[in-house]
C-alpha cells in the first residue's frame, strides 16, 4: 500500500496535477517558440525594421539625385532656343 501511494502522489501531487502542469508547460514553450521564431515573430520585426532603415536611406539619396537631375534638366532647358 505504501509503494502506491507513492507511486501515485511524487512530492505530495497527484499524477493528474503532475501532468497537468507538464502539459501546460510544454504548451508554453511552444507558444515561446512561435514568437521568437514563427511567422510573426521578434526576428522577422528586426528584419523589417532593418529593410525600413535600409530603405529610408535608399529613398534619400534616390530624391538628391533626382533634385542634381531636375537641376541639370532645366539647366540644359534653359540653353535651348525657343521656338
Amino acid at each position: 500500500m505504501a509503494k502506491k501511494d507513492t507511486i501515485g502522489a511524487l512530492a505530495g501531487l497527484s499524477v493528474k496535477t503532475l501532468l497537468l502542469t507538464l502539459i501546460g508547460i510544454l504548451l508554453f514553450g511552444i507558444y515561446v517558440g512561435i514568437l521568437i521564431y514563427g511567422e510573426n515573430s521578434v526576428t522577422v520585426l528586426q528584419h523589417l525594421e532593418a529593410k525600413k532603415t535600409a530603405l529610408k536611406k535608399e529613398s534619400a539619396i534616390l530624391k538628391a539625385d533626382n533634385q542634381r537631375l531636375q537641376k541639370e534638366f532645366f539647366e540644359l532647358k534653359q540653353l535651348e532656343p525657343k521656338e
